[in-house]
């Protein structure tokens, strides 16, 4: 692929020290900017690249990179051999596509707090999938699946929701058979999923409030205070929350392949770029709201 016009790293090298100036980071975004502004640089050394073929000489000059995983020119390989390694453990079945979607004002929550609320929802949907799954009135099997957290929608907001890839059927109680879903077009009731999945969560929630877990700022900082905590979890514990299950389109390769192009990528790559002038960057996302899915730039 050739090289972009304007790349991240373009940014960061022309801005990055005077913002680092003036807006303090963690020190783990200082290196990931560090890293991300030295690869493919003299500043990481380099190697002497080969052509494999015997009967080729050509050799040619290549800085090393920076292998960090926020880095929008270093994830291609690692996507390859993911997508590889994940299709080799696929099973002669029917899979399905499951996917578990936080409501906005939780999202606003686990914005400050992504470490534990990460971690909850990733427990939340496993043990959602194993306890539906496990149930003779459904499928009464022991249920195998791997799960890829998306922190961010096709407009680039923050959005965190989990994809998850389950074969249609698990194996039996005894582990001595594998049983098959009821039809290749019916998983397990998402209604049943979405109950279950929002009590799960919550009590959790409830758990990293009372152990001092979570912190609150911004539009959450009301909820320091217990009494407002547990009225806004009542009003959670109302609200449909949204779990999608379908077979996914093209077969079980097919999403891995939609997948691949998300586990190793970065929310703002150098292909969204469009233009850096006057210190403002301009940039492709997708606007949902428009029906007809037009990319407009943004600033």
């Amino acid at each position: 692929m050739p090289r972009a016009a304007l790349e991240v790293a373009d940014i960061f090298r022309q801005h990055g020290e005077a913002y680092r100036a003036e807006h303090p980071l963690p020190l783990a975004q200082m290196k990931v900017m560090r890293a991300i502004e030295t690869c493919r640089t003299a500043t990481l050394g380099g190697h002497i690249e080969q052509c494999s073929n015997s009967h080729c000489l050509f050799t040619r000059n290549a800085y090393n990179s920076c292998r960090n995983r926020h880095c929008p020119k270093c994830q291609g390989l690692a996507r390859v051999q993911w997508h590889e390694n994940r299709q080799a453990e696929l099973l002669p079945v029917e899979y399905f596509h499951v996917v578990f979607t936080l409501p906005e004002q939780v999202t606003e929550l686990a914005f400050y707090n992504q470490e534990v609320m990460y971690s909850i929802l990733f427990r939340a949907a496993s043990e959602t999938l194993l306890t539906i799954g496990a149930d003779p009135q459904h499928l009464g099997a022991h249920l195998g699946f791997f799960a890829i957290l998306h922190t961010w929608g096709q407009n680039l907001h923050f959005h965190p929701h989990l994809h998850v890839v389950v074969p249609g059927g698990g194996l039996s109680p005894d582990s001595k058979r594998f049983i098959l879903c009821r039809g290749r077009r019916f998983f397990l009731p998402v209604k049943v999923l979405s109950s279950l999945f929002r009590r799960i969560f919550l009590e959790a929630l409830e758990d990293a409030f009372y152990q001092k877990r979570l912190q609150f700022h911004g539009p959450t900082a009301h909820l320091r205070d217990a009494g407002l905590f547990h009225d806004y979890l009542y009003a959670m514990g109302n609200r449909d929350w949204v779990v999608y299950a379908k077979p996914p389109f093209g077969g079980p390769e097919h999403v891995l392949k939609y997948l691949a192009r998300y586990t190793h990528r970065v929310a703002i790559s150098n292909q969204r770029l469009l233009a850096l002038k006057d210190g403002e960057v301009s940039f492709q996302s997708k606007d949902t709201t428009n029906l007809i899915n037009n990319n407009n730039p943004k600033r």
